[in-house]
Formats: C-alpha cells, sequence, structure tokens
C-alpha cells in the first residue's frame, strides 16, 4: 500500500474575501489532524491560537502551533477545523475525513465521498 494524495480547497473562514488555496494534501488515515505547513498557514491568514502537544510518526513527542479555523473543502463538502501548524506538505488527518465523511480507496490510491452517502456527508453524534 502507497501514500494516497488528494486534491482539497482551504480557505481562511475569517477572511471571506479571500480565494480559496488549492493544494494536494496527503490523505494519512493513521494521523489525527489537518496539518498544515507554516507557508500554507501564512498565506491563508492562519495564525497560531496555542501549542498542542503531538506525538510524531517516530513516537516522539512535541509542542507545536496550533491554529484556526480552517475551511476545508472536497467536492460537494466542507467542513471547519483547527490545524497544526507543521510539517513540509499538508496533511488531512482523520478527523476532517470523518467530518467530510470521506473514503480512502488503498487500491486505487484515491480519496472519494463515501459511496453509502454520496449525495451530504453522514456521521454520528
Amino acid at each position: 500500500m502507497g501514500l494516497t494524495r488528494t486534491a482539497i480547497q482551504l480557505r481562511n473562514p475569517l477572511r471571506p474575501g479571500d480565494a480559496p488555496l488549492q493544494v494536494t494534501a496527503l490523505a494519512d488515515t493513521g494521523a489525527m489532524y489537518l496539518c498544515l505547513p507554516p507557508g500554507v498557514a501564512a498565506a491563508l491568514g492562519i495564525t497560531e491560537l496555542e501549542h498542542r502537544e503531538v506525538t510524531l510518526a517516530d513516537g516522539s513527542r512535541r509542542p507545536v502551533p496550533y491554529g484556526g479555523p480552517v475551511e476545508v473543502r472536497f467536492g460537494n463538502r466542507r467542513c471547519f477545523v483547527g490545524a497544526m501548524l507543521m510539517g513540509d506538505e499538508v496533511l488531512l488527518g482523520a478527523i476532517p475525513m470523518e467530518d467530510l465523511d470521506l473514503v480512502v480507496q488503498p487500491l486505487t490510491r484515491t480519496v472519494t465521498v463515501n459511496p453509502a452517502s454520496p449525495e451530504l456527508p453522514s456521521g454520528r453524534a
């Protein structure tokens, strides 16, 4: 199984006049959060609100800046989340993928809307 990347749009909902930013994101079901590299966060005008401690893939833990809100769009779906301001590429973790009701297709290495709910995102409350 390889890496899966997908196109998403990001926008700062506190700056409604700004155009959304089209990016390619690594869809990582093993990660929890949306992660934005500092340059992408700056382009969106996302500022640091606090620090949060995260566990990285190598098992190490460190505090990282956390900011938001960020509007994430995929096709006809959108959600609003906070983001870890770190890394060198946009990472789409499980929380925004669940909120958008997206599915990672490992055989084709694609991200799609959940075929069980193609019109509207579905979830548990």
